[in-house]
């Protein structure tokens, strides 16, 4: 269960199942309530001075536009809850040491943020971090950039199936 494409996303089942849920929510019943908001505030009178009209109006442009990046999103996922115990990979909660100190660790979801824990960081497989540990098995050590253009090694010290 490798990256192959910038323009996957992985989720897991369940992350999958409450965007499609939201997805159906929004442009069903959610698409039908702002319509009658936007009619009730329009037959209030004047609209170039009807707040009520232009809040409906803005909250519909809020839920068009997350009705499109959920539907992108959910056209290129990919689903996988099924994560070897041992390789960084999407799904995988990951544990790791900067530069070789095992002192100096950080554990994080291997993922999207989609799938974003409750407490927990979530580092995507394109980021140049979760890129260069992406595949990696336990003991080996990899290589990313720093924002400041530094290079900075870890060492992936253990990855294991995220689960909830």
């Amino acid at each position: 269960m490798t990256q192959t494409n910038d323009s996957v996303t992985w989720l897991t089942q369940d992350a999958y199942d409450r965007l499609t849920a939201e997805l159906q929510q929004l442009s069903g019943p959610g698409r039908v309530e702002i319509a009658q908001k936007i009619e009730a505030a329009r037959e209030e009178g004047d609209l170039r001075e009807n707040g009520g009209y232009h809040a409906a109006k803005e909250e519909q442009g809020k839920i068009e536009l997350r009705i499109r990046q959920l539907t992108q999103l959910l056209e290129h996922a990919k689903v996988g809850d099924s994560v070897e115990s041992g390789v960084a990979v999407p799904g995988a909660v990951v544990t790791i040491a900067f530069d070789g100190d095992e002192d100096d660790t950080l554990t994080f979801l291997l993922g999207s943020r989609e799938d974003a824990a409750d407490n927990m960081e979530v580092y995507s497989a394109q980021s140049p971090l979760g890129g260069a540990i992406n595949g990696k098995k336990i003991g080996e050590q990899a290589e990313y950039e720093l924002p400041n253009g530094k290079p900075m090694m870890v060492k992936l010290l253990d990855a294991k199936p995220y689960t909830r």
